[in-house]
């Protein structure tokens, strides 16, 4: 069984195997904890970013998918990049956030990675109401079929923090 964890802080300034980026769909860095992970990771996670690009992501990584490329100057072995869907109002997007976990364990598992630092994939910029974040993160590590042995959330805030706590 995983051991689930929560730290309210910096994913940036974690130590795991793999860190999780919370990734644009062109890999090429952006705001948040995307633009947090390429700046402190430095260049060789934006020179893998667009060796990807350029060969079978040519047109950019698909909302629920992950991949993994060099963590650089982090305190990692690898960043597995996801892509997380916008909430919407209108249209149940669920099953692509779950999808962002489901894939980003899978890959995890091919690396050999053990530790996992996830963030709240969706739940920033990109306007996913956090509790069902929460919901959806925790739910979907409890039930994966994975070797990792510790996924961590580490969340930008308090509010943050008190949606994943509550749901462990």
């Amino acid at each position: 069984m995983t051991l689930i964890t929560l730290v309210l802080g910096d994913i940036t300034r974690q130590s795991a195997d793999a860190l999780v980026n919370a990734a644009n769909s062109s890999l090429l860095g952006g705001g948040g904890v995307d633009g947090a992970i390429h700046r402190r990771g430095g260049p060789a996670i934006l020179a893998d970013c667009r060796r990807l690009r350029a060969g079978h992501l040519g047109r950019g990584l698909a909302t629920g998918g992950a991949v993994a490329t060099t963590a650089g100057e982090l305190d990692a072995r690898w960043v597995i990049h996801t892509v997380g869907p916008r909430w919407a109002r209108d249209e149940d997007r669920s099953e692509l956030l779950v999808s962002c976990y489901r894939e980003s364990l899978r890959v995890a598992d091919e690396l050999g990675a053990r530790t996992v630092a996830f963030p709240a994939v969706s739940a920033g910029i990109y306007g996913w109401p956090v509790d069902d974040a929460a919901r959806i993160a925790v739910e979907t590590v409890r039930a994966a079929r994975t070797g990792v042995e510790e996924v961590r959330f580490v969340l930008f805030d308090e509010a943050a923090y008190a949606a994943f706590a509550a749901r462990l």
